[in-house]
């Protein structure tokens, strides 16, 4: 199967994404040429993990790909393309979990520290973990990166704030006071299994709470893009950026 035979975007899912791009068609210059080729070279690096040196012909000099993928996270344009695609109009469920990475060795070693790159250190190794809303459909609308052994509550309350939602669902990892207040000061319904540790329980619809998989399938997608699966990008920016598109495509399937 060739390399052609493999690409990602159909032409209603391109026509979405094309006005949100930095250079036009129209426009001359590197910006404006064939963006739909640069934006496929850059899904066949996430999908299927390979390092960027084996980029095939086909989509143009790895070197100048990888240059303007690193260009477009600095620039913030991945992250506008994936607000602009995550437009589900089902606000009833928001559901908050998070998962580990493995960091690749080859991640390490930015020139800001680990922590700033959202890398740590444990007996595992590295790892980064990412946090994330989920919506009914099970596609991603918000998530975070930090170093692999912070705690889900403290990046919860950020997940949430300023989207609208009936439910609010998250597991006992996420049982604080003060997301539950979170969730209750935007009129939602928290559901979350008490800590054992909760002196006064607060009452469960176990019902609802069988919704919470659809969080789990969300990621089971994302890692089956190999650069999410595995961290290989140094900087926190690039592999945001990696999990951004990968949570675009998500969207446009």
């Amino acid at each position: 199967m060739g390399v052609m035979d493999r690409l990602v975007l159909t032409d209603v899912s391109w026509e979405r994404m094309a006005p949100l791009i930095i250079g036009r068609p129209d426009q001359r210059g590197s910006t404006g040429r064939d963006n739909r080729m640069f934006v496929e070279g850059v899904l066949w690096i996430v999908r299927t993990g390979s390092p960027w040196r084996d980029l095939p012909e086909a989509f143009g000099d790895w070197n100048s790909v990888f240059r303007r993928f690193s260009r477009w996270s600095l620039k913030g344009v991945w992250w506008r393309i994936f607000e602009a695609m995550s437009d589900d109009p089902d606000f009833e469920y928001l559901i908050v979990d998070s998962t580990i990475v493995r960091a690749h060795q080859h991640a390490a070693g930015a020139k800001k520290g680990s922590e700033d790159q959202a890398i740590g250190r444990s007996r595992g190794g590295l790892s980064t973990k990412i946090h994330m809303a989920v919506r009914g459909l099970g596609c991603p609308v918000r998530f975070t990166l930090t170093a692999g052994q912070k705690g889900d509550a403290p990046q919860a309350a950020a997940l949430i704030e300023g989207l609208p939602a009936e439910v609010v669902m998250a597991d006992t990892a996420y049982d604080a006071d003060r997301l539950r207040h979170a969730i209750a000061a935007k009129g939602a319904l928290a559901v979350i299994p008490n800590n054992p540790s909760r002196a006064i329980k607060y009452p469960l619809d176990k019902h609802l709470y069988a919704q919470r998989h659809l969080v789990e399938c969300c990621f089971s997608k994302l890692k089956q893009f190999r650069r999410v699966a595995t961290r290989f990008e140094k900087t926190a920016r690039n592999y945001r950026a990696v999990v951004t598109i990968a949570a675009i495509v998500l969207w446009i399937r």
